[in-house]
């Protein structure tokens, strides 16, 4: 066992020996202020008394031999056997340890550390020791210097060959351990380093700690002899060295465990993801689009590029390859929108700061300019005098549409301001309306800011982002979109979208003016519609606008397209999903329909409102729902779930004044049971189903909701300030590493309005990141809350917005 520098020996020293010793120390310690700092005395290495004093007192050496096997390596182990040089001794000061502001017993264990590695291996390389004149302020100071006279080497020579063995080993253990650390560690480092150093270099025998007691050991050093004594060779420290344990818990010297590594930077993790806020730098978007920029829509650079807009190309979107991360700014004065049902006929002119529609379409009675105001008298193209008259209107001239009940969800197609789709609220019927952001300056916009559903979108060269077979109707007053043409493909969009047995209303001049033109493409239509099999219903003209209103139905079998003379248009490939919507190129082909009993289509659905809570009849037990469930459980269980949150939560628990919330998007719908739980409330969500997730939207519209297929790492296609509130549900930290956080952040930024709200559920490490963001987007907290690593954040939206601009140069003109 390889001994310290101050350890005992086994006896063999004579007592007249180590009396004159003693002498010989007390001589020294009397004149060490006197003579010290000139000239350096040699102590035998071995006196158990001087060992004895050593512990005893507060030493504070500075000792480079420690520190060479420290930083040294395999260095330290090589010289081991050599004699000392000026050059070591040269070297070693290099490594010394100054002790500074340490505390003394610090400094104390790091020289007896450093003392006994020494001492372990008798021929190590020499080197002198100083004592400073600032050392002088303690008890006593001791000089521990390391150099060994030839003499000494040889006296230590005496010592058995077990000693010389196990103290070789030990330096060469050390030495390993040692060449993985850096020259300049710290100095909490050295002292940890020392204290499992120490651990070693104190397990000796029993005749040491009689001697220890001797000498003045203190009763608690005593102990700790005893006890190490009693369990073999384990090694119980003692003192201010238990002190440093206690704080590392084990003796694992220098290394640290990795269980303690991996909980540090955990740790570090947390504490600065407190301040992580700070790291995120918004700017605003520069962009030609300004205040109502739609990063998929105004993306002109990639406009520029396109070889064709003959089919609308350019009214497509095409996604920059990177979203933003901008910000978009306000319109100058804006301020809270007008609350629905208020809204419906009027909105504040600095939302919107529009008047192009209002010069153009004024007469129609689409909007007017009026103070601060734009109004909206409910008019449009095919309805002048208000759109209850039109939507009454029809009804009357097809009963069967049945408004509320038969007919829930509807389409219309270029729907200008969208009056039609906000007057059928009246009639319980919801509608999702779209139009190109063309030249009909911000009609969409417009639409949303009413409170009324509404996407940008136009029909060109891709499908509509809809499931096959789920609308009720669709509709078109004067849309501008020429049905008829290149085999009637757009025509067949619709009919891939429409539910069998639903109804197309048409109102265009086509259907009631007699000018060649209109002639011509009436004819066209007619030949069109047959040949696709739908049947004209109703064919009437309003006197009262002057307009005619033709309705077409779909057929609900295969029996007329096995029936036709010719196949034109051709059937879809078996192959051909009708459900396959997300860019995927428009094909000029039908598909079949539906004829199994359990196949979506077959039927249809039940009258609203008991379609909203029952579980459609083509959802069968055999099949396993989003949760894991039967599906028809999943379903009910769903429901259940969201009716339980909302109830609870949502209306009562959070402070949301539903009042001021009209417009509401659900980022991760599902079965649409969060949409579902909202239908008593003067409210409507846009459903929002990932194209990568299971793809449950033909659901929703089953069910009388609707929804649209959307990739979150892209933009949505709606106007900036659309949304009063957002929701997601387990939405974030399921794209989170395919998207990136900022720029999802962003996009809901852009999308929710000014004192919007944001409210999500999802893991509490995601939860975090995102308290973060919004946190430096000066969002309000309205709520946090967190359980079994789930959580809640509920945040407003502010009017702040950054100084720093970003300029997007695909978006510049």
């Amino acid at each position: 066992m390889a001994l310290g520098k101050y350890s005992r020996v086994d006896g063999r020293k004579s007592s007249n020996y180590c009396s004159t010793v003693t002498i010989v120390v007390f001589v020294a310690l009397c004149l060490v202020g006197v003579w010290m700092m000139t000239s350096s005395s040699v102590f035998p290495d071995q006196n158990p008394d001087v060992s004895s004093q050593g512990k005893k007192s507060d030493v504070s050496t500075q000792v480079t031999g420690s520190k060479e096997s420290y930083s040294g390596g395999s260095e330290s182990s090589n010289n081991a056997a050599n004699e000392s040089n000026p050059t070591d001794e040269k070297k070693s000061k290099q490594f010394e340890d100054t002790p500074g502001d340490l505390p003394e017993d610090a400094t104390k264990e790091d020289a007896l550390v450093s003392q006994e590695e020494n001492h372990s291996n008798p021929q190590q390389t020499e080197s002198t020791s100083e004592v400073k004149p600032e050392e002088k302020s303690t008890e006593q100071k001791v000089d521990a210097g390391d150099s060994k006279s030839e003499t000494q080497s040889e006296k230590e020579a005496d010592n058995s060959d077990d000693k010389k063995e196990d103290g070789q080993d030990k330096v060469d253990d050390k030495d390993s351990e040692a060449g993985e650390k850096d020259v300049k560690k710290s100095v909490g480092e050295e002292i940890e380093e020392g204290s499992g150093e120490k651990n070693s270099a104190e397990n000796s025998s029993e005749p040491n700690d009689k001697k220890d007691q001797e000498v003045g050991q203190s009763s608690d050093e005593k102990a700790d002899g005893e006890e190490k004594d009693q369990t073999s060779n384990e090694v119980f420290p003692s003192g201010t060295q238990s002190d440093l344990l206690n704080e590392t818990t084990t003796q694992n010297g220098a290394f640290l465990t990795q269980a303690s590594e991996s909980k540090n930077e955990k740790e570090m993790q947390k504490s600065s993801g407190s301040d992580k806020e700070s790291s995120y730098i918004w700017k605003l978007c520069n962009s030609t689009a300004g205040p109502d920029y739609i990063p998929c829509l105004d993306n002109l650079e990639s406009i520029r590029k396109l070889r064709s807009t003959k089919h609308y190309e350019h009214r497509e979107r095409h996604c920059p390859d990177n979203p933003p991360t901008c910000l978009v700014p306000l319109p100058e004065g804006y301020q809270h929108p007008v609350e629905w049902p208020m809204s419906r006929e009027k909105i504040w002119y600095h939302n919107v700061p529009h008047t192009k529609l209002a010069e153009v379409k004024g007469h129609q009675n689409w909007v007017k300019v009026s103070g601060e105001y734009l109004t909206f008298p409910g008019g449009g193209t095919q309805f002048k005098h208000g759109a209850l008259h039109y939507i009454d209107f029809i009804q009357q001239s097809f009963p069967d549409i049945d408004w509320g009940k038969r007919t829930r969800v509807i389409l219309d197609v270029g729907c200008g301001v969208a009056s039609f789709g906000g007057y059928l609220f009246e009639k319980d019927v919801l509608t999702m309306s779209f139009a190109p952001k063309d030249e009909h300056e911000a009609q969409v916009q417009f639409a949303l800011e009413r409170g009324i559903p509404a996407i940008s979108a136009v029909m060109g060269t891709k499908r509509l982002p809809f499931p096959g077979r789920v609308f009720d109707v669709v509709h078109c007053a004067r849309c501008r979109v020429p049905w008829h043409i290149e085999g009637g493909k757009l025509l067949l969009e619709l009919n891939r979208v429409l539910r069998p047995g639903g109804l197309f209303v048409w109102s265009a001049t086509p259907v009631y003016q007699k000018l060649p033109e209109d002639v011509g493409i009436w004819g066209a239509m007619q030949e069109l519609t047959a040949a696709m099999c739908w049947e004209l219903v109703s064919k009437t003209k309003d006197r009262v606008n002057g307009v005619g209103v033709a309705v077409y139905r779909k057929p609900t079998s295969n029996e007329c397209y096995e029936q036709r003379s010719k196949d034109a248009p051709p059937l879809c490939q078996g192959s051909d999903d009708p459900n396959a919507a997300w860019n995927v190129p428009l094909q000029a082909c039908m598909h079949k329909a539906p004829v199994a009993t359990s196949e979506r289509g077959s039927q249809w659905p039940e009258q609203w409102p008991a379609r909203l809570l029952k579980s459609p009849y083509w959802l069968l037990s055999s099949q396993v729902g989003v949760y894991g469930k039967p599906a028809p459980e999943d379903f009910t269980a769903d429901y259940e779930h969201w009716k339980h949150v909302v109830a609870n939560s949502y209306l009562k628990g959070m402070g949301i004044n539903w009042s001021t919330v009209r417009n509401v998007m659900d980022m991760r719908a599902i079965y649409g049971g969060f949409a579902a739980a909202l239908r008593d409330l003067n409210v409507w969500v846009m459903n929002i189903v990932s194209v990568d997730a299971p793809d449950t939207l033909p659901i929703i519209y089953e069910r009388g909701l609707f929804g649209i297929y959307h990739d979150w790492c892209e933009s949505f296609s709606t106007y900036p300030r659309s949304y009063d509130l957002v929701h997601a549900d387990h939405l974030f930290s399921k794209i989170k590493t395919k998207c990136g956080l900022p720029a999802i952040v962003a996009e809901v930024d852009r999308i929710l309005r000014p004192e919007g709200k944001l409210i999500v559920r999802d893991k509490a490490e995601t939860i975090t990141e995102l308290e973060s963001m919004l946190k430096s987007m000066q969002y309000e907290v309205r709520m946090t809350y967190s359980k079994d690593k789930e959580g809640l954040l509920f945040y407003q939206k502010t009017m702040w917005r950054p100084k720093d601009v970003e300029t997007l140069t695909y978006a510049i003109a």
